[in-house]
């Protein structure tokens, strides 16, 4: 490591650390305190100021990180965890373009939900316990973009799972919320299994866990390709599961009964981008495995179209953010198997921006509506809440790819990297999904804040400052940022060819042409629909009711997973405990102290205790031997 790297590599290491001590700090500190003060009612400020302070010292330290990056370039600093014969396991942190975007994006994200949260969470019974969790997770996710190694990294990914699951089951009085807390832990865990295998694939092929190492020995043809293949492969079904790719996508809308800030945080801006981040991060092995890549195309393609069709048809405001955020995951996927590396991040960072918007703006509503979440039991709020209208619809036409905001640029970056890269049938399926996307933000954006005025909403009110001013500055860079793309001098060549020095920003004038035409189709349609309502949803519906049916209830992909649970996954396991318990317990365990026992029941008979007997037997057994030993003679 170079002295001049130090300051920023010894910062970058005190952001997650200083959330993990929050954490530590709020947990212990609420306790005493509660002991000493048991009825001071400013005690519930302890943990917000804790863990506020936290993540808001995290996201300064990322400018001085930054700042070093771009002065010195990247680097590394690590410390021995254990040593197991010639192999040194470590713990370390890795600095480059791609980790410190990603360490930017949930700081600020980061911060912004906490602050949020004062007003939303406000008088809840476990406030406290709120905070405390949003501390654990901002480290655990802290730490997995920093990691230099798979194991580090893995350590940060089970953390970040948990983390998870106890924010969606804050509520945990509630069985839904339970429910899907439990459905997110199994679902990803079965993603996280496979991740676990192909790392320790790695390691026994390569002797090691530092992922520039594994680059290294890979890239030299260290590694077979079957192994090659089969890590890179069960690596990606991590990345699945986390960013949930279809046919892991199933948790992610019962994840909407958290805390809607908790979306925001761990559903648009973080968690579900860990596993775009892990591809983008391990894309130099991925490279060297072609087969896998048309997969991670495959999936990401089919992931895109497939959740923007259920977007159309849900009426829960944040189950339709939430098939957004698995849809625009999916086009992140499709541009990482197409090679555009550089376009995929930038979209990460847009995306997490803008949905981290359109949430924090749906709680903002349901927060002024006593929590309502159906689009159809809504309308007129453009007037009642004008700021969080205003902000949702910048967020809303941010991610429609309406120009010049930030989500037309990355659109259209990932657009050109998937068509440059010759992948022209995914390219032109790509194209009725951006048109899809148009169309139902149009359906969000419209219904609630431009239809007709219900009575019920006639007394709402928007939000408090702490709720919409994160809302402002969010909907201020859904705006802008978009033109951090844009190369301004010779030193600055623009964002996209900062994270890859390969990738070149160039106007394509058909491309760009077709994509705002599909983007403004999509919103004349959803205007037609909703607003002229020159085309009635229900013809729509009556030509193919069946069809619409079907993505109603979402292909019936539940449904078919509680099958395999009910018929093969549940008879398979009474099978096995019958197995268990009458072989395996009652046959060869007890089965042989019942056999000892049996016997000696038997045998006890022989043990009278009267010395005759014994004599007796012995004359017996003597006049036995001897007969035995005269016919052997004889």
């Amino acid at each position: 490591m170079d002295s001049h790297n130090t300051i920023g590599l010894h910062a970058a290491w005190l952001i997650p650390a200083l959330s993990a001590i929050a954490f530590l700090l709020i947990i212990f500190s609420m306790r005493v305190a509660r002991g000493f003060f048991a009825n001071d009612k400013r005690l519930a400020l302890i943990a917000p100021i804790i863990s506020i302070t936290a993540i808001l010292v995290g996201f300064i330290l990322f400018w001085i990180v930054l700042v070093d990056l771009l002065k010195f370039g990247g680097g590394s600093i690590s410390i021995n965890w254990l040593t197991v014969g010639i192999t040194e396991i470590r713990w370390g942190i890795f600095i480059d373009k791609i980790s410190v975007s990603m360490l930017g994006l949930v700081t600020f994200i980061a911060l912004l939900v906490q602050v949020y949260s004062l007003g939303y969470m406000k008088g809840d019974s476990r406030f406290e316990w709120y905070f405390a969790i949003h501390a654990l997770f901002a480290a655990a996710m802290l730490a997995l973009v920093l990691a230099d190694n798979l194991l580090f990294l893995y350590f940060a990914w089970e953390l970040v799972g948990l983390g998870s699951y106890l924010l969606i089951g804050f509520w945990w009085e509630k069985r839904a919320a339970t429910e899907a807390a439990k459905k997110a832990f199994i679902t990803t865990r079965i993603g996280d299994v496979c991740l676990l295998i192909g790392i320790m694939l790695l390691f026994k092929a390569t002797g090691t866990f530092n992922i520039s190492t594994i680059f290294h020995v890979a890239a030299s043809g260290g590694i077979s390709d079957t192994i090659l293949n089969s890590s890179v492969l069960l690596i990606f079904i991590g990345a699945m599961g986390k960013s949930a790719q279809f046919p892991f996508h199933v948790w992610l809308p019962d994840a909407m009964e958290g805390p809607t800030p908790v979306s925001a945080l761990i559903h648009a801006a973080t968690m579900v981008a860990a596993g775009v981040y892990l591809v983008a991060r391990m894309m130099p092995i991925f490279e060297l495995a072609p087969t896998i890549m048309l997969i991670v195309m495959i999936v990401g393609l089919v992931t895109f179209i497939f959740a923007s069709s259920m977007a159309l048809v849900m009426s829960d405001i944040k189950r339709i953010l939430a098939y957004s955020t698995i849809s625009h995951l999916g086009l992140m996927m499709l541009c990482l198997g197409a090679g555009g590396l550089a376009a995929a991040m930038f979209h990460l960072i847009v995306h997490g921006i803008a949905k981290a918007l359109l949430f924090l703006g749906a709680g903002s509503v349901m927060h002024s509506t006593s929590n309502e979440t159906n689009i159809w039991k809504m309308g007129g709020l453009r007037h009642r809440m004008p700021i969080t209208a205003f902000s949702f619809c910048i967020g809303a036409a941010c991610l429609a790819g309406l120009p010049p905001l930030a989500g037309f640029f990355s659109k259209d970056e990932m657009l050109a990297s998937i068509f440059n890269h010759g992948q022209y049938v995914f390219f032109a399926i790509t194209l009725v999904g951006v048109f899809l996307s148009a169309l139902y933000m149009a359906r969000i954006m419209i219904v609630p804040f431009f239809g007709s005025t219900l009575r019920s909403l006639q007394r709402t009110n928007e939000s408090n400052k702490v709720m919409w001013i994160p809302l402002a500055i969010l909907a201020l860079l859904s705006a802008i940022v978009g033109f951090l793309v844009l190369p301004l001098s010779s030193n600055y060549p623009g964002w996209a060819e900062f994270i890859d020095p390969e990738h070149h920003f160039e106007i394509n004038g058909w491309l760009m042409a077709i994509s705002i035409a599909l983007t403004i189709l999509g919103l004349f349609t959803g205007w037609l629909i909703y607003i002229r309502k020159s085309i009635s949803p229900k013809q729509i519906i009556q030509i193919s009711p069946g069809l619409y049916q079907i993505i109603l209830n979402k292909y019936y992909i539940d449904e078919f997973y509680q099958w395999i649970i009910d018929r093969i996954v549940l008879v398979i396991g009474r099978f096995i405990a019958l197995f268990d318990r009458v072989v395996i317990n009652d046959t060869a365990v007890d089965g042989l102290a019942i056999s000892i026992y049996l016997s000696a029941l038997k045998t006890r008979v022989f043990q009278t205790g009267y010395l005759f007997t014994y004599g007796s037997a012995m004359v017996l057994g003597a006049s036995g031997l001897a007969v035995v030993w005269w016919i052997l003679l004889d």
